[in-house]
């Protein structure tokens, strides 16, 4: 049926419909193109793995503002800790100042090696500086190794040490790994053997 202008009664009806239409298929269009930039990542799991395969680290209390140096020797390798932060097998991963430059006021440095050179290892312990003048200062040194084959990190030694003083180095472990990264037994010992003044001046 046509009205007096000759078009169809529900012309506009049918004008409406297509332009509602355009328009939906236009925002499904649009939905389509950002569907790939809306997918969320997928999470997947990682193991959480140690740096290195010698893992040496240090606390002590995070209250104290005091600024206690790690100092480690791998066989046939220069000396590393603050002053050396890199040798062919350590590395010093961060060289902690007490509260100085932290914000998170944890007092912790560690060291790792790349690769499990087999011969003798120390790990000293420098006290740099104590803004705090509180004595003793209680250290708990920890050495790990992880199997190159499974790794796993297993720890081999543990202690707790006081620094009484301001400029003590002390040493805190001597030990031997075999050719398969495992401790030599007997081979563990405290003599003193200094390596911070190898590589540092002051």
């Amino acid at each position: 049926m046509q009205g007096l202008d000759g078009f169809d009664e529900d012309s506009t009806g049918t004008v409406f419909r297509d332009v509602i239409m355009l328009a939906l298929l236009g925002f499904v269009a649009i939905v389509i193109l950002l569907l790939p930039h809306l997918k969320p990542p997928t999470k997947t799991k990682e193991a959480v793995t140690t740096p290195g395969n010698v893992i040496v680290e240090v606390d002590w209390p995070n209250w104290l503002n005091a600024d206690v140096d790690l100092w480690v020797e791998a066989p046939g390798d220069a000396p590393v800790g603050y002053s050396n932060k890199g040798g062919r097998f350590f590395n010093l991963l961060r060289d902690d100042l007490g509260h100085h430059s932290d914000v998170t006021n944890v007092n912790y440095e560690v060291s790792y090696t790349r690769g499990l050179p087999q011969g003798g290892y120390t790990v000293n312990l420098h006290l740099y500086e104590n803004h705090t003048e509180f004595y003793p200062i209680q250290a708990t040194v920890v050495v790990s190794v992880k199997d190159s084959t499974r790794g796993a990190v297993k720890q081999i030694l543990k202690s707790k040490v006081n620094l009484q003083h301001r400029g003590q180095e002390l040493t805190v472990f001597r030990f031997q790994l075999n050719d398969s990264g495992k401790l030599v037994p007997g081979s563990v010992h405290q003599l003193p053997r200094p390596l911070r003044s190898a590589k540092s001046n002051g």
